[in-house]
């Protein structure tokens, strides 16, 4: 039977030389954190993630067959789970780079 410590203590090195080489590239080591977006539904996610590429409730609501009011009903399902209160700030927890 595995120890259950095992598999974490044979897995340091590759973290040092993971921090090394985030080192060596101008990247600082983060702590992982639960993502935010796991508290969302699939369809919530759908809609933030074009929200913060940049597009409208109109336009997201043309992609998705469903009514701009529709899409703004979810955003605002969906910024109080996120701890947002902006689009930008929705691009942030995402991860969604700047387009361009």
């Amino acid at each position: 039977m595995r120890q259950p410590g095992r598999l974490r203590r044979s897995a340091h090195p590759l973290r040092r030389a993971a921090r090394r080489e985030l080192r060596a590239s101008g990247e600082a080591p983060r702590r992982r954190v639960p993502e935010a977006w796991a508290k969302l539904t699939p369809q919530e996610l759908q809609i933030a993630q074009l929200a913060a590429d940049g597009l409208s409730n109109r336009e997201i609501g043309e992609r998705l067959y469903l009514s701009h009011r529709m899409v703004g009903l979810y955003l605002c399902r969906t910024f109080p789970k996120l701890g947002v209160t902006t689009r930008r700030q929705l691009r942030a927890v995402l991860g969604v780079t700047s387009p361009g």
